[in-house]
């Protein structure tokens, strides 16, 4: 629809500079200006399209009805079940190990209600997360001692950093800032 408009426009301006000057050359002229405005108004839009498309990712809903994704927490691989729930991001102890985190340090002493019941868990934050080609850094997370939970939770500690995020049908679409 848009570049029906734009030709539309380039046809309108040729028809106006033809009423406009009557001489061939300038007619001419005029005709290679509205269709170099053009190119770089066409090229305008579509690098804006493009780079609004590299800041969103969509998450297909899993057959349990949940959306997980797989993230990268300091550079490593971990599976995250989205948990608009979660205050913060959980991380197992096991992928707070394999990230590098320094456990030894940690001190556990935030209460925290997790659909397996009561524990406690250690305040840090993550030098990144990354889900697709959204990245965050400095992401404050929470950490469970071993064997407290089973999957790591992407809650709104990361969330509330996007632009956007929806649930639409069977997607869940976040949306990065450009």
């Amino acid at each position: 629809m848009t570049r029906i408009l734009l030709v539309l426009l380039v046809l309108l301006g040729t028809a106006g500079a033809v009423v406009a000057y009557g001489d061939p050359k300038r007619i001419s002229a005029a005709g290679d200006v509205m269709s170099t405005m053009l190119k770089k108004r066409i090229a305008a839009a579509t690098a804006a399209a493009d780079a609004a498309q590299a800041r969103m990712v969509d998450i297909p809903r899993g057959t349990g009805g949940e959306f997980t994704a797989l993230a990268k927490v300091n550079g490593i691989n971990a599976p995250m079940v989205i948990d608009t729930g979660a205050t913060s991001v959980v991380l197992t102890y096991e992928t707070a190990k394999a990230a590098g985190l320094p456990l030894e340090l940690l001190t556990f002493n935030v209460e925290l209600e997790t659909a397996g019941g009561h524990t406690r868990a250690a305040r840090l934050s993550l030098d990144s997360l990354a889900i697709g080609k959204l990245v965050e850094r400095s992401v404050p997370a929470l950490v469970v001692p071993r064997g407290q939970m089973k999957t790591n939770l992407l809650g709104m500690s990361f969330l509330d950093r996007l632009e956007s995020w929806e649930v639409r049908a069977d997607q869940l679409r976040l949306r990065g800032y450009p």
